[in-house]
């Protein structure tokens, strides 16, 4: 009897079971899974979605380059004597006038070379003054009968020969003057002094860099356009200058486009000037700068309806079939961003019906209910 008592209970637990797993099948409907976004639109209502009909709109053709910044006014000191460092006049991030005086390199052998060749001027000239003197005097005696004329020819050329003695010395100490000169190393341009890697004591050649002088005015900025967008660069074309952030600085125009390319990079120089009160920019800068080519019609979508999926782009489209209304997914071609949009390269056309809100809750085949967009948005000025 026990035994029978177990085998009932064994059965009534096992139907208790069955019965519980037909009630959880028949709670799920039978077995069949729910549709979900992209899926059949049979049983799912029509989702409301704002819709932008695309139309063509004035569109900034731009290219993106990295610019440096360079002044007119930057000049690399380096010594033209060679020699000890006996002084220095100047710190790193002073601001020099024309002229003054930055360094000064040994001179003691220079200046003895000087010495040297005055105290030799002085000769030539007691030479010149002797000669003269001759000269004169053979004149006088000459006159009286006492000599030759070619004694006297003799002494005329002994004078024109100490004067030119006299001439090349002089010229010789104007010589080492100079020289001399090049000890005192000063600053071509006003500007403010740079980086001074030597110190007092080093042994500078004429190759040596002693420091620069840079004057942030006068800047410009230096662009290296590849070769085949030269035929469209000529003066005149803005240039924008940005931040990292994409922050315009100023607009600029180009003012010089080079004749030649350069055969190592296959690169057209071409630069523009920087407005003297242009806060924000220093010598040797990067910078951000864009070339604006011209204006053209073309489309644009706004950042919020692109998607992106493994690498690529996508945008939603609303399309009628069988009088029902349904949202398309298309991949897309996308350029530079202008204000809240991308341009947009192919893919769309004019006259589409860009879906532009909830398309994270959307998918390919799902039925939408399309309402115009409260406000299209404009393409802002590019950055």
């Amino acid at each position: 009897m026990q035994a029978t008592w177990f085998r009932i209970r064994g059965t009534v637990a096992a139907g208790a079971a069955v019965l519980g797993v037909a009630l959880t099948v028949a709670a799920c409907g039978g077995g069949a899974a729910p549709a979900g976004p992209g899926g059949p639109p049979g049983g799912f209502p029509a989702m409301g979605v704002e819709v932008l009909t695309l139309e063509p709109r004035s569109i900034e053709q731009t290219t993106e380059y990295i610019g440096t910044v360079k002044s007119r006014r930057s000049t690399t000191i380096q010594p033209q004597a060679e020699g000890f460092i006996t002084r220095i006049a100047v710190r790193s991030g002073d601001r020099v006038r024309a002229g003054a005086v930055l360094m000064e390199v040994d001179s003691a052998s220079q200046q003895a070379t000087v010495a040297n060749l005055q105290s030799l001027r002085a000769a030539r000239e007691a030479d010149v003054a002797f000669a003269r003197q001759q000269d004169q005097r053979m004149r006088t005696l000459l006159e009286a009968g006492a000599v030759s004329a070619r004694e006297l020819e003799q002494a005329t050329t002994a004078l024109q020969t100490s004067e030119a003695q006299l001439q090349a010395v002089d010229a010789q100490i104007r010589q080492q003057q100079v020289e001399l000169a090049y000890h005192r190393v000063t600053a071509p341009t006003a500007g403010v002094v740079g980086d001074i890697p030597v110190r007092v004591g080093d042994r500078v050649t004429r190759a040596t860099q002693l420091t620069t002088v840079d004057d942030n005015e006068g800047l410009e900025v230096y662009l290296n356009v590849p070769v085949a967008l030269a035929p469209d660069l000529r003066v005149g074309l803005p240039v924008r200058l940005m931040t990292d952030g994409g922050e315009v600085l100023a607009t600029e125009a180009l003012t010089f486009v080079a004749p030649s390319v350069d055969e190592t990079t296959q690169t057209v120089l071409a630069k523009a000037a920087i407005a003297t009160n242009t806060p924000g920019f220093r010598t040797s800068q990067y910078v951000r700068a864009r070339i604006v080519w011209r204006d053209a019609p073309g489309l644009t979508v706004p950042l919020v309806s692109v998607t992106r999926i493994n690498g690529r782009y996508f945008v939603f489209v609303a399309e009628t079939a069988e009088g029902q209304t349904i949202a398309r997914q298309r991949p897309v071609d996308l350029g530079d961003v202008v204000g809240n949009d991308y341009v947009v390269r192919s893919g769309l056309s004019a006259g589409d019906r860009l879906i532009i809100s909830g398309v994270q809750k959307i998918g390919d085949g799902m039925p939408v209910s399309p309402q115009p967009a409260a406000a299209a948005p404009a393409a802002g000025p590019q950055r």
